[in-house]
């Protein structure tokens, strides 16, 4: 096995990509996701069905479906997308069905009677929500949504299904140069490892300063 540090700056080039990916669909999945999750813990019976069935949906049906519905499906329907606009959408609703049930989790686990405490000083309920239980539910949140974003950092991966150039993307390109693909994808598969391990050491060091001692979410298995 042959490994050529030609290769390194090569594939570096598709890691600002991975990164934007990343961290693009993170974001749609956080804000969709805590309106997910207020909906289903706030929101009348309909309005919980219809949550229900979105997080069943995307929790149910692989990803790579998902994404090339968006980026083949959508343009029967006469909307087109770039691939980059496919693979952000795509991932991003897939990661809110999944932080919706840490956000879920997070606000059930505030203590009721502090809802209850909120309301009786005048508070309504938006600002009870907004004041008293998000901030609380936000760090108690913490370790499982780092997971999720550990696995969307390595699920960004497949976007190289509809010719994006991300890290994946050039690995499979320079390898198909040169026909060494097992040697490549050893490189592609040291850089996620690399940034994945980066990714975690910063994460649990922002989970240690915003813990709530005595407290924590439950993790939700993918």
């Amino acid at each position: 096995m042959t490994l050529k540090w030609e290769w390194v700056p090569k594939l570096a080039e598709g890691l600002p990509l991975t990164f934007q990916i990343t961290f693009s669909c993170i974001a749609i999945g956080i804000v969709l996701g805590v309106m997910l999750a207020l909906l289903r813990v706030y929101g009348n019976r309909p309005i919980r069905a219809i949550c229900g069935i979105y997080i069943q949906f995307f929790r149910g049906t692989p990803l790579m479906v998902q994404l090339f519905i968006v980026y083949y499906g959508l343009p029967n329907w006469g909307i087109t997308l770039s691939a980059l606009q496919s693979g952000i959408i795509a991932l991003g609703l897939n990661t809110a069905a999944y932080q919706a049930e840490y956000f879920r989790g997070a606000i059930q686990a505030v203590r009721g009677g502090q809802m209850m405490a909120a309301r009786s000083l005048g508070m309504s309920l938006s600002q009870s929500i907004r004041y008293v239980i998000l901030p609380q539910a936000l760090r108690l949140v913490l370790p499982s949504w780092s997971n999720e974003f550990i696995l969307m950092l390595k699920y960004s991966s497949i976007v190289f299904t509809v010719t994006l150039l991300d890290l994946m993307g050039q690995g499979k390109r320079l390898a198909a140069r040169g026909g060494n693909y097992f040697e490549v994808f050893i490189v592609v598969a040291l850089f996620y490892l690399a940034i994945v391990f980066i990714a975690t050491m910063l994460l649990r060091l922002l989970e240690r300063r915003v813990r709530i001692p005595g407290l924590g979410a439950p993790t939700e298995h993918r």
